[in-house]
């Protein structure tokens, strides 16, 4: 086989860390490079790479394309870029609009869905038992410092009176905190399509503003499995991901999301976490 071809839909933070790497990578070939703002794309990327018009991405032949800008990519393009390749979606808080989901869900034949598992430490184990019928509950909560939150709404204004102690943002399904907070809870949305048997409503989401967390992003995971003989099974587990104040994105996410671009890709029609 010959090298994977990748488009890369942002060129934030993380759009830069992908193109780099995909160039350094010996069995990946960069194919395209998106951004809204195409300008600044010019003297950083070679123009041959540049893609100018979304819908126009096909003509670059990729294999996979992974969106890294904004959740209103997989709204508005998600379907058309399912056509052309497989695709990455790297903003899944699109996904908690039921009307995106069911269109990508739709969509995703020749080609395949693939969402990241980001910071959700074991997420495989949560798809197997949501597969089964096992999995009977499933809590996500995320601590950062205030600084550390890119917010919408009232979370945003909640979020701007925290001073000296910590605060419960929020807590409640997924699927109502996914708009709020679209660029800092995509460990829960895939959390969210991991658990498919409980979903974006079920899914229990809690974020917690504390300002002494000034080194680490917190992601708890809380799994409730099936009950045997009066005891619930159950899985916790904490993930200290290192990160300064002001960092939406904790350094390891990354090298996370890097990996899952590697796995993906090649796996046929349907909804995949990688």
């Amino acid at each position: 086989m010959g090298k994977r071809r990748v488009g890369i839909v942002g060129y934030g933070h993380l759009g830069q860390y992908l193109t780099q790497a995909v160039l350094d990578h010996p069995d990946l070939d960069l194919a395209f490079v998106w951004n809204r703002t195409t300008t600044q794309l010019d003297g950083h990327i070679e123009d041959r790479y540049i893609c100018r018009d979304l819908e126009e991405c096909g003509r670059f032949s990729p294999d996979i394309i992974v969106e890294v800008a904004h959740p209103v990519i997989s709204e508005k393009y998600g379907s058309m870029l399912l056509g052309v390749a497989d695709y990455l979606v790297g903003s899944p808080t699109a996904l908690a609009r039921q009307e995106t989901e069911d269109a990508l869900r739709a969509a995703a034949t020749p080609h395949g869905l693939y969402v990241p598992s980001g910071a959700l430490w074991g997420a495989q184990d949560i798809l197997k038992m949501a597969d089964r019928g096992t999995l009977k509950g499933l809590k996500v909560t995320m601590i950062k410092h205030p600084s550390c939150f890119k917010l919408e709404g009232e979370l945003k204004a909640k979020n701007e009176s925290v001073k000296e102690n910590r605060v419960t943002l929020y807590e409640g399904p997924v699927r109502g905190l996914c708009p709020l907070a679209p660029n800092n809870v995509n460990t829960m949305a895939a959390a969210a399509m991991a658990a498919h048997n409980l979903g974006f409503d079920v899914v229990q989401g809690c974020l917690i503003s504390d300002p002494m967390l000034r080194d680490w992003h917190v992601v708890e995971v809380n799994v409730t499995g099936p009950v045997v003989a009066g005891r619930t099974f159950n899985v916790t587990t904490t993930r200290n991901n290192p990160a300064d104040p002001g960092a939406v994105t904790g350094s390891a996410t990354y090298a996370s999301f890097l990996s899952s671009l590697v796995r993906s890709g090649g796996m046929g029609p349907g909804v995949h976490l990688c």
